[in-house]
């Protein structure tokens, strides 16, 4: 019994090594956890694909354009959950109605803003050049605008762009020759 427990040690050894070079090799076949961001942007570069082989007739990603990305967008809006009130609605600008009504629900602002951010990253990671990147084409950003303009009437609410600190330090610094920046 004592004669083998020197064999076992050895042995044991070896065998850990063994478990170890086996985790190493599973960890290498598996590919890395992707970031909640990463799987999002995967996930939207899917959809919009799926989307556009769903058209009659089919696109190819690499012919689709910013019609096809306004298109996906405006399809979009049938899944929303933001109360988009109308023009004619009771409650329009108002930002907090008392009362249910029959204006339809669509994408926030917000979201088809990280959308495209995502498909823009997305599309250039996957080949495309960032000349003819359809996700980055004025009139996507002229379309995000008007939903955001929109959204943000239509709740009462303005929508007002968040000054960065440079310019709020440089404006200082305009108006007033004596103004120091103290560091605490």
């Amino acid at each position: 019994m004592s004669t083998n427990k020197g064999k076992d040690v050895a042995e044991g050894s070896s065998s850990a090594s063994a478990a170890a070079a086996d985790q190493q090799q599973l960890k290498q076949a598996q590919p890395a956890q992707l970031s909640r961001y990463e799987s999002q942007k995967r996930r939207d570069w899917n959809t919009f694909g799926q989307y556009l082989r769903n058209q009659r007739p089919p696109v190819a990603l690499s012919q689709s354009n910013s019609n096809h990305v306004l298109d996906f967008l405006r399809y979009l809006d049938q899944f929303g959950k933001t109360k988009v009130h109308l023009q004619g609605c009771v409650f329009f600008g108002q930002p907090e109605p008392p009362g249910p009504c029959t204006c339809p629900l669509r994408q926030a602002w917000g979201s088809l803003d990280a959308l495209i951010g995502r498909l823009r990253a997305a599309y250039e990671e996957n080949g495309g050049l960032p000349e003819t990147n359809p996700f980055a084409s004025g009139a996507i950003r002229v379309y995000l605008r008007e939903v955001r303009d929109s959204q943000a009437k239509a709740r009462g609410i303005p929508y007002k762009k968040k000054k960065k600190k440079r310019n709020l330090l440089k404006a200082n610094l305009d108006h007033n020759p004596n103004f120091t920046m103290h560091q605490s």
